[in-house]
């Protein structure tokens, strides 16, 4: 039975060609992530107000981008529109809606999760639903949130992985063009598998530090 080797020697040399695709894979995650929490931050505040219309198109929009593969929402944006989207400008626009769609859910129960009386009690001093929401209930609700944001965070950095298919140069992309030429596509997989792995477990420390911050500043996390 053939059992593939991992050529190291092959893994070594071709590292630095393969971190040239980094500047993609953490552009893209960066950015859409910051995208993806202003829209989601706006979708759960608009949430709350009295609008049925509003509230109901809001969550029809969670509901679809939750639901429908990211991959199929960047070959809709990249191959389907009448335009084509430049591939990079498809990917951002992918990752950034679909990253809002679980970014306000996460907002929303942590802005449930307030005690109600915060409100009661920002209302009684005169301030308004924006104010509140803006000064009392937003900062609280962000700190509620860092571990799912964590998790949506490292999410967008394997999941940039995506845009290969669509010729985004990033991490993945530079692995396969080794493969291709070399054939060996175990070696080069393995070693873009450990590239995303210390991202994430990078990414994992910067949670953890942001969780003893707010622990420290404000007390036990919920």
């Amino acid at each position: 039975m053939y059992i593939p080797k991992l050529d190291f020697p092959l893994m070594i040399e071709s590292l630095p060609f393969v971190l040239q695709g980094l500047r993609y894979t953490l552009g893209i995650s960066i950015l859409t992530f910051l995208l993806g929490n202003i829209i989601g931050i706006c979708l759960t505040v608009l949430s709350f107000l009295k609008s049925k219309l509003l509230r109901h198109f809001i969550r029809f929009y969670i509901s679809f981008l939750r639901g429908v593969p990211a991959l199929v929402l960047l070959f809709l944006l990249y191959f389907g529109l009448p335009y084509q989207l430049p591939a990079l400008s498809a990917t951002i626009i992918c990752f950034s809606l679909t990253s809002s769609a679980f970014i306000a859910e996460i907002y929303r129960g942590a802005i449930t999760g307030v005690d109600r009386g915060q409100w009661d009690a920002a209302y009684a001093t005169g301030l308004n639903f924006w104010q509140t929401m803006y000064l009392i209930v937003l900062p609280q609700a962000f700190r509620l949130s860092v571990p799912a944001l964590g998790n949506v965070a490292m999410d967008l950095v394997k999941g940039t992985s995506l845009a290969a298919m669509i010729t985004i140069p990033d991490i993945f992309q530079k692995a396969k063009i080794v493969g291709g030429r070399t054939f060996d596509y175990m070696s080069m997989y393995i070693l873009v598998a450990v590239i995303y792995w210390l991202l994430c477990i990078l990414i994992g420390i910067g949670q953890k530090q942001l969780e003893k911050y707010f622990q420290k500043r404000f007390g036990a996390m919920i």
